[in-house]
């Protein structure tokens, strides 16, 4: 199994190559037309000329053409130097000083010493320009490493060498320096690189168990989207070494695998479901249809409200047959319940005078409240009543007003005769008054009990059953007041 993005993957030490660049020494060792030449034959006294310049220029760098007054004023350091580096000898042989002695770098016998000099310290200034393009460059971050290193090399190579008068041994110390700005370089990239490499690997593990969640769970929705992201999560993280890439990417791509699978049984049951579901709900819509005439209310609205029931359990049909059905449905259904109010609604216009008979006694029930003799109030309850009865029906929207007010008249005359009939009960007095005298004794005993500590010089006894004899007095007071509901 290949992970999407196994393609090699570039690192931040590759990258494009510069178009190589020429060495001083190989432009000093071809001067331009009419420039002396150091070799040994006398031709016509030549003209030094000046000498090429480095090519490319970089960005942040003037470009430098010619042999202006600015390039003439840069370089006269190094002309003055001329003489502390090299010397012309009597033949005219130029040489330069270094830590290993003097060595030759060329010949101009047809020129002044001061022009042969000028000649070779030029081609000098030429490889100090190579070497600080070069720091530019690497300071700047837009070499890699590997090309860093071997733009050192060529350069390293060709001062070594070099037909140039100057420090040389200075330029290879700036050289070295280089070498360890791009050794810190590569440190840094390796260190960052493995720092992106952990990163990377922390993510596609959270992917992997995210997916693998996924797998498990039955949101068949948002998972298919989900994983979807997570796709493109992958994609967009950098390779990993191939073996743990290889090892995350399997529990990803099998999480994906699950899922997708789990997915299609999921709907393809539910399809199913939906294929029964849409035989039970084409028998409940003839069956409403069928009933949509009938006349018998009461018994037909409850078997439509059992049909609804069914309807409910089958769960959905396929979405076009479903909403087809229920229309059908819903249309029987209406027209059952439509022609019933219908119906009622001419019931309960010819009930509208029952109902005025009926406000009439209860404002004669309600007159009876508040009960003052419970034996009349009884008696002319009871022939409200009987008139209510004969009264008949009333229009369906009045029935739960005027049903409840009567039935308020009712339970307060009922609850009066049970308040005064517990207050007759002979053994609930009996009980209250069995309590009162409990309590007195208790209340005697504990005071006596108290005396009889004090007598005795015990102040710690007598306070405890002072305490309570009046905790029970308490009690009694509530008791008394009991007994004296039921007249005793």
């Amino acid at each position: 199994m290949t992970s999407p993005d196994s393609t090699p993957e570039s690192t931040p030490d590759s990258t494009p190559q510069d178009a190589p660049e020429s060495t001083p020494e190989s432009r000093s060792e071809n001067p331009p037309e009419g420039a002396p030449r150091p070799v040994a034959p006398r031709p016509r006294p030549p003209v030094p000329g000046p000498p090429r310049r480095p090519s490319p220029t970089p960005p942040s760098a003037a470009p430098v053409a010619g042999d202006g007054p600015a390039v003439r004023a840069a370089r006269q350091p190094e002309a003055e130097d001329g003489a502390r580096w090299g010397r012309v000898g009597d033949d005219g042989t130029v040489y330069v000083r270094t830590a290993d002695g003097e060595r030759a770098v060329g010949q101009m016998p047809d020129v002044t010493p001061a022009e042969a000099l000028d000649f070779f310290v030029r081609r000098f200034a030429d490889l100090v320009f190579e070497v600080e393009l070069l720091e530019r460059r690497i300071g700047a971050g837009t070499l890699g490493t590997e090309e860093s290193s071997a733009s050192l090399k060529q350069v390293r190579s060709t001062i070594h060498d070099a037909h140039a008068v100057g420090d040389l041994a200075g330029l290879e110390a700036r050289l070295e320096a280089l070498t360890g700005v791009v050794g810190q370089q590569r440190e840094r990239r390796r260190r960052e690189r493995a720092r992106r490499q952990a990163a990377a690997k922390t993510d596609k593990e959270r992917i992997a168990a995210e997916a693998e969640t996924l797998a498990d769970g039955s949101d068949w929705r948002n998972g298919a989207n989900r994983l979807r992201q997570l796709l493109d999560e992958w994609k967009a993280l950098p390779r990993l070494d191939k073996a743990d890439d290889d090892a995350l990417w399997r529990r990803f791509s099998t999480a994906r695998t699950t899922y997708t699978r789990r997915r299609k049984a999921h709907f393809a049951e539910l399809n199913e479901q939906r294929d029964s579901a849409r035989v039970v709900k084409e028998r409940l819509a003839a069956e409403a249809e069928s009933l949509a005439e009938s006349t018998e209310w009461g018994a037909t609205a409850g078997r439509y409200r059992e049909l609804m029931r069914q309807w409910k359990a089958a769960g959905p049909a396929p979405k076009g047959v479903d909403d087809e059905l229920w229309k059908r449905f819903r249309t029987a259904q209406d027209s059952f319940f439509g022609a019933r109010d219908r119906t009622n609604a001419e019931i309960d216009r010819e009930f509208a005078a029952n109902a005025e008979t009926k406000e009439a006694l209860l404002a004669e029930a309600e007159a009876l409240l508040p009960v003052t003799d419970l034996r009349a109030a009884k008696e002319s309850f009871r022939s409200i009543a009987e008139r209510w009865d004969a009264a008949g029906k009333v229009p369906r929207e009045r029935v739960r007003d005027l049903e409840n007010r009567m039935r308020a008249v009712e339970q307060a005359i009922r609850g009066l005769e049970d308040d005064q009939w517990h207050r007759s009960n002979p053994e609930a007095r009996a009980r209250a008054a069995a309590t009162v005298a409990q309590l007195q004794t208790s209340i005697a005993d504990l005071e006596a009990r108290r005396d009889r500590a004090l007598a005795a010089g015990d102040e710690a006894k007598a306070t405890e059953h002072a305490a309570a004899a009046e905790t029970r007095r308490s009690w009694l007071t509530e008791a008394q007041r009991a007994l004296e509901e039921f007249g005793g």
